[in-house]
């Protein structure tokens, strides 16, 4: 323990900043350069930052400066902590404004129409001063921003399984998927195929193969004994997907909170189709051993308080 209190004692800004911009530019003398310092500088910096760790961070070769295994670890710390500085450095400064903080929040499509857009509104009610940020992003996309410290919660799912041990896991909900596709289709107009010949002769809209959403459906598919359509178009923006379904004869799997307004505009038609079954639930997706206080633990709160009342008024 001891050694390793001297090492971060003998780490400096600068020196995190010269291992983050060297991971992106691969190039000292750019680096350099984006550093406002001369080449001869900065190679003295980093041989003072190679001498801290004991180790060879990065090797000269053809390609420019390719870190080593170290300096990949290294890149990594280097780029949350600096994230966590500037976003840090913002919340100070906006405070001193006159500002009360900020929450960023990611959510993936099927919790934001209903209750995370709720929650927001009730946040933004009780603390109107509190800068709100919300990304709406795939599970995927979502853990690896909150790993990345860029977000402070997710509303979403592991994706993978390993991720228990770097993350809590708090169910909040589901999501019902539908399949849909747009007005006057001529699936709308006589007996619907079976799902084989669907997945055979038509294209789908799906989400990307990374996602949670993605993987339950293939699962289905293979326990069925189906394969997967041979016509895809893979999409992760709900715009993209909206656009596209109603300009083509694509069929599109998604949830039905997002497609919702839609529906009742009568833009889209929904299939009588029960696929997407195998979802599990989506949940408060926060980073192990982290002390959160204010804004985020009243975020989480009010979330709770609404999926306790949603789920209530799903079962009611």
């Amino acid at each position: 323990m001891e050694g390793y209190q001297a090492l971060l004692s003998r780490l400096r800004y600068k020196h995190l900043l010269m291992i983050s911009t060297l991971g992106k530019r691969r190039n000292l003398h750019q680096t350099a350069a984006t550093m406002h310092m001369s080449q001869p500088a900065a190679t003295r910096m980093l041989g003072e930052i190679e001498k801290v760790f004991g180790c060879q961070l990065f090797e000269r070769t053809a390609r420019g400066m390719q870190p080593t295994t170290v300096g990949e670890m290294l890149i990594d710390f280097a780029d949350n902590a600096l994230t966590r500085l500037d976003r840090c450095a913002e919340e100070v400064h906006r405070y001193q404004l006159g500002g009360r903080g900020q929450l960023t929040v990611g959510a993936i499509m099927g919790a934001a129409p209903d209750l995370v857009a709720q929650a927001v509104i009730e946040m933004k009610r009780q603390r109107p001063l509190l800068q709100i940020r919300l990304m709406g992003e795939t599970s995927d996309q979502l853990v690896e921003l909150l790993e990345q410290g860029k977000i402070d919660i997710a509303i979403a799912r592991y994706a993978s399984v390993i991720q228990h041990n770097q993350f809590d896991f708090e169910p909040l909900g589901n999501e019902t998927m539908i399949t849909v596709v747009r007005r006057g289709h001529p699936l709308c107009m006589a007996e619907l195929p079976p799902l084989e010949e669907l997945l055979e002769a038509w294209p789908w809209i799906l989400q990307p193969i990374a996602t949670p959403a993605r993987q339950a459906l293939e699962k289905e598919f293979e326990m069925e004994g189906l394969v997967s359509p041979r016509d895809i178009i893979e999409c992760g923006s709900i715009f993209a997907a909206l656009q596209l379904v109603q300009k083509s004869d694509a069929l599109l799997v998604m949830a039905e909170t997002v497609l919702r307004d839609h529906l009742e505009a009568g833009l889209i038609e929904k299939l009588p189709l029960s696929i997407g079954r195998a979802l599990s639930p989506f949940g408060l997706l926060m980073r192990k051993d982290t002390l959160y206080d204010e804004p985020i633990t009243g975020f989480c709160e009010i979330l709770r308080r609404n999926a306790a009342d949603w789920r209530a008024g799903i079962g009611a």
